[in-house]
């Protein structure tokens, strides 16, 4: 199966992809293209998944950059070949580099400022996205040279409203930071609510200023053929779970 790769006009020429699972050499739970090493997966089979992602980015696997994701707001710039940094965010103005970041169901976010020269990618899950790190990108692109009411940002596939329920406790950790946050979250069954993760993410990022911010409205929790979802899969009781790859480069 060839792999399939969701883009966006928004992110225009650049050449970039939110990877969905299809296409990869892994089995079993983690059949498709699981991309991430810090999975119980073979390794020799992720680095085979990684390798077929560096070739439909046209780049060799050595110029996949990442970083070590923590739910943290660290960005940092890009270093071929330094150790993994504990970061959430990587971004570029170098051309070749492929930025990548791993999800499950927390958001990939791909950013872009064509006219500077200036990329980045960010892990945001919803303590990353309430701590800042997605304004930490736009302030760590502008360092580079980037504009941000130039920059350009997608949030690819992640989990939605409709599938991510939480408890009172943690519509306390927003309501915290903003009492307007309330609307992000729907009703749900007894004392439970729907938390709206991609709406809040576009919300942070538009109040931050940026140019463009869109999410290609893709629910990982919602279609196992195509994505992966840490969420899913603890609710099947499995012991593991694939991560799907996002990357840009210049």
């Amino acid at each position: 199966m060839t792999l399939e790769i969701l883009t966006s006009d928004a992110l225009g020429p650049l050449r970039h992809g939110f990877f969905t699972r299809r296409g990869g050499a892994s089995s079993g739970i983690f059949s498709g293209l699981n991309c991430g090493r810090g999975s119980s997966d073979q390794s020799e089979i992720v680095e085979i998944n990684r390798t077929r992602v560096a070739q439909a980015m046209e780049a060799e696997v050595s110029a996949l950059c990442g970083v070590h994701q923590v739910h943290s707001a660290r960005v940092i710039v890009a270093e071929p070949g330094a150790p993994l940094a504990e970061a959430d965010g990587i971004v570029t103005d170098r051309p070749g580099l492929v930025l990548s970041v791993l999800t499950a169901d927390c958001q990939p976010v791909l950013f872009a400022d064509p006219e500077a020269g200036v990329i980045g990618a960010t892990h945001a899950g919803w303590r990353g996205t309430l701590d800042g790190v997605l304004e930490a990108t736009l302030d760590a692109m502008e360092g580079l040279g980037a504009d941000r009411t130039d920059i350009v940002a997608v949030i690819g596939p992640s989990i939605s409203q409709r599938a991510y329920e939480v408890g009172p406790e943690f519509l306390d950790h927003f309501v915290d930071e903003d009492p307007g946050n309330t609307r992000f979250f729907a009703n749900g069954e007894g004392d439970r609510y729907m938390f709206d993760l991609p709406a809040y993410g576009l919300h942070r990022l538009r109040q931050a200023g940026v140019g463009h911010a869109e999410w290609t409205r893709h629910c990982t929790y919602s279609d196992p053929d195509r994505f992966f979802s840490y969420r899913r899969a603890t609710h099947l009781g499995e012991a593991d779970y694939g991560r799907l790859i996002s990357t840009i480069r210049l």
